[in-house]
């Protein structure tokens, strides 16, 4: 098989994948979007399992790491079009990427703008990562879109592992949604949220169980809709063919990879690799 043309574009190419990444699974909230509107692409899921958890590292760390990555895969797998389904790594690497990749790049932001529409009392709640939350893109954020009201902002990074663990199909212990909720809810006007920004990709996987927690009047929001939006947006009048079953790679294995392979098959992923 001839390698592929690095002068080429990808876009040309009907089955060019669309290639998402994440630090884990989060990510698959994005692809079920993308799926709903884009049935027909090719993708290839990354997951960047050696590198996980991604909101406990520096930001030196994350832009150092995800830069690397997308550079190596873009170079191997010729996408075209890259999302970096994941807030973190968005929040903290997007710039430097964009910097590095001449494909199209879509990044994931907190839907603190949306949120600020939603709310009816003004006190808006936001679940992250604790690189997310100190970021000063979400100050930004907050600033242009949210001015005028309270954002309580808090880093739940054992959802993630509860995300993984469900996708797994291990049983998660309620106290952890209990543990993210009770924790806004005790911040000054914290009884009065009305809306949660879910400022992880993994957390839309665990709303059911938030929306249990935090109790009836609380609606939720997060930015895989305008995520699938902007790769339509990004994507128009291209070709797509799927040529094979989509892939899902990830940088380790073991046995927590292995036991995904149901959820990611559900999702269309037939094929899982290393990279």
């Amino acid at each position: 098989m001839a390698a592929p043309d690095p002068t080429a574009d990808p876009s040309a190419d009907p089955a060019a994948p669309v290639l998402l990444f994440d630090s884990g699974v989060g990510g698959l909230s994005v692809l079920d979007k993308l799926r709903q509107v884009l049935p027909q692409a090719p993708v290839i899921y990354a997951a960047d399992y050696a590198g996980l958890p991604y909101g406990s590292k520096t930001e030196a760390q994350i832009a150092a790491r995800v830069s690397g990555l997308l550079g190596r895969m873009t170079e191997r797998f010729r996408p075209r079009l890259v999302c970096i389904a994941c807030n973190t790594a968005s929040t903290i690497a997007l710039a430097s990427v964009r910097e590095v990749l001449e494909v199209p790049i879509v990044g994931t932001v907190p839907a603190i703008k949306p949120a600020a529409v939603m709310t009816r009392t003004g006190v808006i709640g936001l679940l992250g990562t604790e690189a997310t939350i100190r970021q000063g893109y979400v100050d930004r954020l907050e600033a242009e879109f949210a001015a005028d009201k309270r954002l309580l902002r808090h880093a739940a990074p054992e959802l993630v592992s509860a995300a993984e663990a469900k996708l797994r199909g291990e049983a998660v212990d309620p106290a952890v949604y209990a543990r993210a909720a009770t924790a806004l809810r005790a911040m000054s006007d914290g009884e009065r949220i009305d809306t949660v920004v879910l400022a992880c990709t993994h957390f839309p996987l665990v709303q059911d169980e938030l929306a249990q927690a935090f109790g009836p009047g609380v609606s939720f929001v997060d930015g895989s809709d305008g995520i699938a939006r902007r790769i339509v947006f990004l994507t128009q009048s291209q070709q797509f063919v799927r040529e094979k079953p989509d892939v899902a790679l990830f940088t380790r294995g073991g046995e927590d990879v292995e036991a995904l392979r149901p959820t990611l098959a559900a999702r269309g992923l037939e094929q899982t690799i290393l990279f």
